[in-house]
């Protein structure tokens, strides 16, 4: 597993990284001062604890949200993953009980699986402890007793994403690439995807993260065995670099994602991939932590019990040069 704490000092910010064991740590603890801390915050504690796997550098820019967060409000922020290259919502649930035993503040994390991580997010609840959600867990974090959820809609971001691409590319035979199969906000976007391409066909292929060049040969077997798919939409980065490869000199298919990456950016920008949808992850980090600290020190709270949203948002041909520099410091 990897645990991150990220810690600030009023000269500026020092992230230390160690490994331990199946851990790494490092640690973030804000100051008052000009730097952004206030003394009547500085001895708050928040444990972050979400399910992104380490090889996906997605949640690399959430990391630096909320690292960015805990320097600006100058809080201590401890953030937890599992190192697994595949979606570990045991491990994640173990990480949730060490948050709990931690006895923070407030607690943050995202909910890929209601049912496997509902009994820790349930029991720091009962200890009195305030949590919110951010990326996954739209569609249940208000049952399940939480503050709010950052992040988006799930389901509506894959209708935008069918709709558009029925729009702009006329597809009639889709596939849906989930990276990570088990996670309930992807299982949303593909359904969300079929919906929004009012009728055309769309098959749910899984590939592995892990495994970019069996995602590749997965995608390629797909498409030989039906030739009359026009469209696939990746659910990640990790999904759209291994098919941008399947589609090398193929201009019969057309090709959109979720999320961005350096890749992403530069395929768009050069005409090979349609769009991406862009949640803004970074927004989620830093929002989360935020919205948290407000509500510890002054009780306050964003959303009206809704979701606060950070998509979803479109990156086209028009858009993404000027993304790329961002996404490029880890900020998109």
């Amino acid at each position: 597993m990897r645990i991150t704490k990220l810690t600030a000092t009023v000269t500026g910010l020092v992230l230390v990284l160690a490994a331990c064991g199946q851990q790494a740590t490092s640690e973030s603890a804000g100051a008052s001062g000009d730097d952004g801390g206030d003394s009547g915050r500085g001895d708050i504690t928040i444990e972050v604890v979400v399910h992104g796997q380490a090889s996906d550098p997605f949640w690399s820019v959430v990391a630096n949200g909320v690292e960015q967060a805990g320097q600006d409000l100058g809080i201590t922020v401890n953030y937890r993953a599992p190192q697994s290259d595949t979606l570990d919502v045991v491990a994640m649930a173990q990480l949730i009980d060490t948050a709990v035993a931690a006895e923070p503040d407030g607690i943050i994390v995202s909910i890929p699986d209601a049912d496997a991580l509902s009994g820790p997010i349930e029991a720091a609840i009962a200890a009195g402890i305030p949590v919110l959600s951010i990326n996954s867990g739209s569609d249940v974090f208000s049952e399940l007793g939480l503050l709010t959820h950052v992040g988006q809609t799930e389901f509506e971001a894959g209708v935008g994403a069918g709709e558009r691409m029925a729009a702009e590319a006329g597809v009639t035979n889709t596939i849906c690439v989930n990276q990570e199969v088990g996670n309930g906000a992807l299982d949303l976007r593909c359904e969300g995807f079929a919906e929004g391409l009012g009728g055309v066909p769309s098959e749910v292929v899984a590939v592995e993260l892990s495994d970019p060049t069996g995602a590749q040969a997965t995608i390629e077997a797909a498409l030989a065995a039906d030739p009359s798919i026009d469209g696939i939409l990746t659910l990640g980065p990790t999904g759209a670099a291994p098919a941008l490869l399947a589609l090398e000199g193929n201009d019969a298919v057309s090709l959109a994602t979720f999320d961005l990456s350096p890749e992403v950016l530069t395929a768009i920008d050069e005409g090979t991939m349609l769009f991406a949808i862009d949640q803004q992850q970074y927004l989620q980090g830093y929002m989360g932590v935020s919205i948290m600290t407000q509500f510890v020190q002054y009780g306050l709270l964003l959303g009206g019990g809704d979701v606060v949203r950070t998509g979803p948002g479109f990156v086209t041909q028009d858009t993404a040069a000027q993304v790329i520099d961002l996404s490029a410091e880890g900020i998109r």
